[in-house]
């Protein structure tokens, strides 16, 4: 018997346990075009949590009393999509359950096999936290060897892999990451300074590291944050500085506006600042995507650290810890 979790009620603040609900959904038969998939591994990311406001934003709310969704890697059991055939393993969006019925709303695709990677590398470096990473650096800041470059959320799934990009195509980065466990890991990952915002505010410690590392400002902020890691871009960025939005986790469960006390400096030093959401850019340019990013992961360039929860029944407590740090690298279920 196949089960799901469920969108009980919409959370007020940060989601509680009470929100969500672990349901039987039956065998459902298959009808033309669909193939069953048992998961292996199932995604929680923060854009998640806009997904249970009843709210338009560029993806449709969760249903109540539906299973909710999210990525999932798993193999085909069964199929009646000429494309697909018993044993493929497949990265789809029917997540937040054990088996799935797919159809092509769900996105899936079937992995290569021929690259030899792990099939979960498809949930972070070579899925969505890792196109996010290349598009928001290359495809939304332009970004080049000579740029010095701030990561917010350095010790996430996204701002591991911008770390390693980065240093990678030759940048000066600086991490911030909560905790000296997840300092010390982002500055393995190769950053060349690295800020504890859990120590103190973010503003010194960034003008300070950026004399540690020889540097008069920022070039490319990469935001995951918002808050004072947004205020304290702003307040450091150099002439004509970019900063690729690509979450405010901050914010996600607060019911206070966001204040900026830099602002102004957005007019002064003429930064360019463009929210984005990597499916609008992606599509383009994924063939370029995984070659840089295989090539990177083959390397040894770019690793990943993954924190994983085992268990369907883990699935929430999973997604909740991104909220308070429980995860360094990628959070995933493995079931």
């Amino acid at each position: 018997m196949a089960r799901a979790w469920i969108l009980k009620s919409r959370p007020v603040g940060m989601p509680q346990m009470a929100d969500f609900d672990l349901k039987d959904i039956g065998d459902q038969p298959l009808a033309d075009g669909q193939i069953r998939v048992q998961n292996q591994w199932l995604s929680v990311d923060p854009y998640m949590r806009g997904r249970m406001n009843d709210v338009k934003s560029y993806v449709p709310p969760f249903a109540l009393g539906e299973p909710m969704q999210g990525g999932a890697v798993g193999t085909v059991t069964e199929s009646r999509n000429p494309a697909f055939a018993v044993g493929d393993t497949v990265l789809h969006m029917a997540g937040w359950r054990d088996e799935a019925v797919v159809g092509m709303e769900a996105m899936p695709n079937k992995l290569p096999v021929d690259m030899g990677l792990p099939a979960e590398t498809w949930l972070h470096n070579m899925g969505l936290t890792g196109a996010t990473a290349w598009v928001g650096m290359f495809k939304i800041a332009d970004a080049k060897p000579s740029d010095t470059v701030f990561v917010s959320a350095a010790a996430g799934a996204v701002g591991s892999a911008v770390v390693q990009i980065a240093k990678a195509k030759g940048m000066t980065v600086i991490g911030s990451a909560g905790g000296a466990e997840k300092c010390a890991w982002v500055k393995d990952l190769g950053a060349d300074a690295v800020i504890d915002y859990k120590a103190g505010p973010v503003l010194p410690q960034l003008i300070e590291a950026l004399k540690a590392v020889g540097k008069r400002g920022v070039d490319v902020y990469f935001d995951n944050v918002g808050g004072d890691h947004l205020d304290a871009a702003l307040a450091t960025a150099n002439d004509y500085a970019r900063f690729p939005i690509c979450g405010m986790i901050d914010s996600y469960n607060s019911m206070e506006p966001l204040q900026l006390r830099y602002a102004m400096r957005i007019i002064a030093a003429k930064i360019r600042i463009e929210g984005f959401i990597y499916m609008d850019k992606f599509m383009s340019c994924a063939d370029e995507f995984y070659a840089d990013m295989g090539q990177m992961i083959a390397s040894g360039a770019v690793k990943a650290r993954v924190t994983t929860m085992n268990g369907l029944e883990a699935t929430p407590d999973a997604f909740l810890g991104l909220f308070t740090g429980k995860n360094t690298g990628k959070m995933l279920v493995k079931l």
